[in-house]
């Protein structure tokens, strides 16, 4: 528990400033809330003193009272302003800046990260657990050093006058902290399984909802709920198991609250009794004794969540702290443009171990402006490839170099910069074509996205839309066919305009009759660049500078078209196929 609110006061950085005046802002608040009680007390105690007496009541004093009261008041909303006015805005600057920094760190690990997490997990942790964050983590450390603050402040009003009725109150609250002990060690024991469950949740809905079509399609409805079901029963055991722990510890704890609040009603009215308190200061005694504590009762629910806290912050904070691809990178800016092979061996991860190996001992040089074609079976190693030289994953052995810089040298973005990608599935984000097409260059002008657009031949389909390019796309592009999709992409690359460009089957969801249309524009994105293509279509590939044959994750050819031909191997028998298989007809 106290780990958890020194973690909470790091987290908060350059606004500790502000937190720790928001306590003392409190301090007071709490302050002025206690003596109108107190003031009110006295006030009604020589009421009925002087009813008692049958002496007349100092009607001067119910004047002044009043006037002092409703001063009281006011100077406790002030305070209590002013702790919002610099606490409650410290979450949400602080959560805008984490969501950010995920952002950034995300985008600088490898590819092999998110195989190794799920987008469940990751999803999960941005939402719920910096929505706990923002929306818990300073209430609940205000609540709890608040509670406790009030508790002070109203006990040495009580020790000022009876150290006896002080030290009762202070005996219950030593009680109940001990409750609030338990209360914590059962949330922080049981807080990453309910994170794991919550994960598991998000995870599991992600993918049924992916899947729908595939569901619909297949008429498979009730096999594909069932892990949303495990995941939403284990979600609710967990939830149960917490809430069972924490009911007898939190009626403990309450229990020595309300115990030692009639305690100190029954040890203020003895005292009175024998004549060692005055009536005004009784009736002040039992007023504060059925208040006290109203501060504190709430403490069990902090002492709780800061459980949940914990765990969130761990899960922020391995997102944050993640392996960073590019930790020891530089801004490098190249005046070449060639891209170079060395020796490279590299598996994909299969979780936390080595998977298989992929490629293995591959070298070759891609000259500066040159055309390279790269033709294989499925999955032979072509995308990986175009992924190592784009630094999506770090080889395990050799080295890739661009510009005559190993791409370890980089830090992500200088080395992107450099680059642009089409791939074989297109991915367009949830919003207008032309944010889309900006995507590379968030600077362009709007006469530049029109003319990337007809130099794509997307621009005709766009302006018949609605909308036109205001118009936006569903998730993914949904609502765009896959040559849409396709030639917006390679508009985006135009725009981007990279020395280096990577098309990875970019022809592959064309239609024929636009696929000349198509050929076109990458022609125009290629012009005068250092070309990479993976493609299994013959105009594609044949008049490629040089062509690279991989197979069986190495090297198995290298030339151009013509020198392949007159060999035998693996790209004469791949010719002979597409030749078959592009020259069909009906009779």
């Amino acid at each position: 528990m106290f780990k958890t609110l020194k973690r909470i006061i790091g987290w908060c950085g350059e606004f500790k400033g502000k937190l720790y005046a928001g306590f003392v802002f409190s301090f007071f608040s709490h302050l002025f809330a206690a003596m109108p009680v107190m003031v009110a007390a006295y006030t009604v105690g020589l009421l009925l003193a002087s009813a008692q007496k049958e002496t007349a009541f100092d009607r001067k004093w119910a004047g002044i009272s009043f006037v002092v009261i409703a001063l009281l008041v006011i100077l406790r909303f002030f305070f209590d302003y002013m702790r919002s006015r610099f606490q409650e805005a410290i979450s949400y600057e602080l959560v805008a800046k984490d969501r950010l920094a995920i952002g950034d760190a995300l985008k600088r690990v490898s590819l092999g990260y998110f195989q190794k997490n799920s987008t469940g997990d990751i999803l999960n942790s941005i939402t719920t657990g910096l929505n706990t964050l923002e929306n818990m983590g300073i209430r609940m450390i205000d609540n709890f050093v608040g509670g406790y603050l009030n508790f002070l402040v109203i006990f040495l009003s009580l020790l000022v006058f009876s150290p006896l009725t002080a030290l009762t109150s202070l005996a219950g609250t030593a009680v109940s902290f001990l409750f609030l002990l338990l209360v914590s060690k059962h949330s922080v024991r049981n807080a990453p399984r309910e994170a794991e469950a919550g994960r598991k949740l998000s995870g599991a809905v992600l993918e049924y909802a992916r899947g729908l079509p595939t569901v619909k399609s297949f008429g498979q409805g009730g096999a594909s709920m069932q892990s949303m079901k495990e995941a939403a029963r284990e979600n609710r055991d967990i939830r149960l198991k917490i809430e069972y722990g924490f009911t007898p510890a939190n009626c403990g704890h309450l229990l020595a609250l309300k115990t030692a609040s009639v305690f100190l009603a029954a040890a203020a009215c003895l005292l009175c009794f024998a004549g060692s308190m005055e009536m005004p200061v009784m009736l002040m005694f039992m007023f504060f004794s059925f208040g006290i504590f109203g501060s504190l009762e709430p403490v069990s629910d902090s002492a709780h969540v800061l459980g949940i806290i914990n765990t969130a912050m761990d899960q922020i904070g391995a997102l944050k702290e993640g392996n960073y691809i590019d930790r020891d990178g530089k801004d490098i800016v190249l005046s070449d443009f060639g891209i170079e092979f060395c020796h490279v061996d590299f598996g994909y991860e299969e979780g936390n171990n080595a998977g298989r190996t992929v490629l293995k001992d591959v070298s070759f040089t891609i000259p500066e402006k040159t055309s390279t074609a790269i033709v294989g079976p499925s999955g032979s190693g072509k995308t990986t490839i175009c992924n190592l030289i784009a630094r999506f994953y770090d080889v395990q052995a050799g080295s890739i170099r661009v510009g005559g810089h190993d791409v370890r040298e980089f830090t992500c973005d200088s080395l992107l910069k450099n680059i642009s990608m089409v791939f074989q599935n297109v991915y367009l984000f949830h919003d207008t074509i032309r944010n889309n097409i900006r995507f590379g260059r968030p600077d362009a002008t709007e006469e530049e996205v029109i003319e990337a657009a007809k130099a794509a031949r997307c621009h005709d389909f766009i302006v018949s839309l609605p909308q036109g390019y205001d118009t936006v796309v569903g998730e993914g592009g949904g609502t765009l066919s896959g040559g849409e999709k396709q030639r917006i992409s390679i508009a985006r690359a135009m725009l981007k305009d990279a020395p280096i460009v990577i098309l990875d089957e970019a022809t592959a969801s064309i239609d024929p009759e636009n696929e000349h249309l198509i050929q076109e524009a990458i022609s125009e994105l290629t012009r005068g660049k250092t070309i990479i293509t993976i493609a299994h279509r013959l105009a594609t590939i044949e008049n490629a500078d040089q062509i690279l044959v991989i197979d069986g994750g190495t090297v198995a050819q290298k030339g151009t078209h013509k020198e392949l031909l007159e060999q035998e191997g693996t790209y004469r028998e791949f010719v002979r196929i597409r030749e078959q298989a592009e020259g069909w007809h009906i009779q």
